[in-house]
């Protein structure tokens, strides 16, 4: 059969094929925010409305991640992943094209949906084409370029604002976008596929759920989180428990496996990563204050500070992904967890106006090797006993939770900041992403205002110490599913690891 000479092929050029676009949609989760003062400029726009752009992205990428992890079982990962590619490159040509703040808005939720569709492929075709005890160097790449695109997403948008105008974060999606397509359509198999029944009650349930949930904690700053703020994100999490309950009652095939949950090694997987997601984007948004508005440096120049931190990961993940297969599975991302805290806490304390930069390169240094520790062994550790029929879902699962843990980074470091300001008497205005200075702080007031963002730093550090636990409690893979097996056996038909 073509589908059993497909699956011969070697999976890492099908690896390859894939992480050129996932670099591309986390690129898209960072590179906005440096460019928010450009475009509120270009729209004449107020704030709020320029928030918009990266939150219409974050809401549209969040919220359909459970479905669509599925629909790669049923209609094959290959193709839910060019679908996800095609919508995603067109609304990238849009978002550049666009003539108003309302269209750009529109088209960044159409590029969520696309990113949406791509993301749980990616680890799904990992899962199904590498055997457990090789998937550590295969993550590690994964887990590279997940946090490369992290990271280097401000410093790229920096460098195109600056060079070329705001546009062009968007339009360099296009070419590369094209590029991905045909490596995809070349080098990916044609994974065999899964009928599943369609879970109505559970979709509707997890989407409006999630709907209210990021919704709500996206807008609860702009509405200085009031009782219809506290209603709608009250109302998204009774639906999800709603959902989980109706998940636990389903018979059939649920949108949610529960018994994913009963392999300890995942469910703790989940809760770092959530902390993983909500630490790198709490740590960003005061970084980027102190660097643009307090040492007033440009977007460029401000992204560059963090260079070493993408570089280092980008180098050291694949090769820490590698000897993960090797060790137990704690180890690594304990380590790496407690290294990034470390580091979070270093910002903190050299956030004066005229501290060294310098000492800022070697703590983004030694926050690379922290991150290389983390994306990958995460992965690996989460992904080592999924049977293949569920590895869509699973990894639906564990991207949804670093999404939503990245959301709620987002909006708790965007109140803290606005206390932490208010607190030394600099007034309580709202806190836009991305960072931007309206222009020079005076020279009086920026003592003050780089006090708040250091005791603002405090809030990832704090949040990392949940992955520090629950890293230290995984178990060796052979006991980490309940019934002794580190692998559940394929169903028939199914390609078997």
């Amino acid at each position: 059969m073509s589908v059993a000479a497909d699956t011969d092929r070697n999976p890492w050029l099908a690896l390859f094929a894939l992480v050129v676009g996932f670099f591309m949609i986390l690129l898209d989760m960072t590179i906005v925010a440096v460019a928010n003062p450009a475009i509120l400029e270009a729209f004449h726009a107020d704030i709020s409305q320029v928030i918009w752009v990266t939150s219409a992205y974050l809401l549209t990428y969040a919220v359909p991640l459970l479905v669509t992890g599925r629909l790669g079982d049923r209609f094959g990962p290959k193709n839910v992943y060019l679908v996800g590619l095609l919508v995603f490159t067109a609304a990238s040509l849009g978002c550049g094209l666009s003539g108003t703040i309302g269209q750009l808005i529109l088209w960044r939720a159409v590029q969520g949906i696309g990113a949406a569709l791509m993301t749980p492929q990616t680890m799904a075709v990992i899962t199904r084409t590498f055997p457990p005890d090789k998937r550590g160097a295969a993550m590690g790449l994964w887990g590279g370029v997940a946090g490369l695109a992290t990271l280097v997403g401000p410093i790229l948008g920096g460098v195109l604002v600056d060079w070329r105008g705001w546009e062009w974060i968007f339009f360099v999606n296009v070419p590369v976008g094209i590029i991905a397509f045909g490596l995809a359509l070349w080098l990916v198999p044609a994974l065999p596929t899964h009928l599943h029944k369609y879970d109505v009650p559970g979709i509707l349930l997890s989407g409006a759920g999630m709907f209210l949930l990021v919704f709500g904690i996206q807008e609860g700053n702009n509405y200085d989180w009031d009782g219809r703020i506290r209603l709608m994100i009250g109302a998204g999490l009774i639906l999800l428990a709603a959902f989980v309950w109706n998940q636990k009652r389903n018979t059939g095939e649920p949108l949610l496996p529960m018994t994913l949950f009963r392999d300890r090694n995942f469910g703790l997987s989940n809760l770092a990563i959530a902390a993983m997601g909500a630490a790198v984007t709490a740590m960003m948004v005061p970084s980027y204050f102190y660097l643009q508005a307090v040492r007033e440096l440009s977007p460029t120049r401000s992204a560059l500070v963090f260079a070493p931190m993408a570089i280092i990961t980008g180098i050291c993940a694949p090769l820490i992904g590698k000897l993960s297969d090797k060790l137990p599975p704690r180890l690594i991302p304990t380590f790496g967890f407690t290294l990034f805290a470390l580091s979070i806490l270093s910002f903190s304390a050299l956030m004066k106006p005229h501290t060294a930069l310098v000492w800022y390169l070697i703590a983004a240094g030694f926050a690379g090797l922290a991150n290389a520790c983390i994306w990958a062994p995460l992965a690996t550790t989460a992904t080592h006993n999924l049977p293949v029929y569920q590895a869509g879902a699973g990894a639906g699962v564990y991207n949804t939770t670093r999404q939503v843990g990245s959301v709620l980074g987002s909006a708790a470091i965007s109140a803290l900041i606005s206390a932490r300001v208010a607190a030394h008497g600099l007034g309580s205005g709202k806190i836009a992403e991305g960072g931007a200075g309206q222009g020079p702080i005076p020279e009086p007031v920026k003592e003050a205002f780089s006090a708040a963002l250091s005791q603002s730093m405090l809030l990832p550090a704090a949040i990392l110490l949940v992955g520090v636990l629950a890293s230290a409690l995984f178990v060796s893979h052979g006991r980490s599913a309940p019934d002794g097996h580190t692998d559940a056996p394929a169903k028939p038909g199914m390609l078997g690891d």
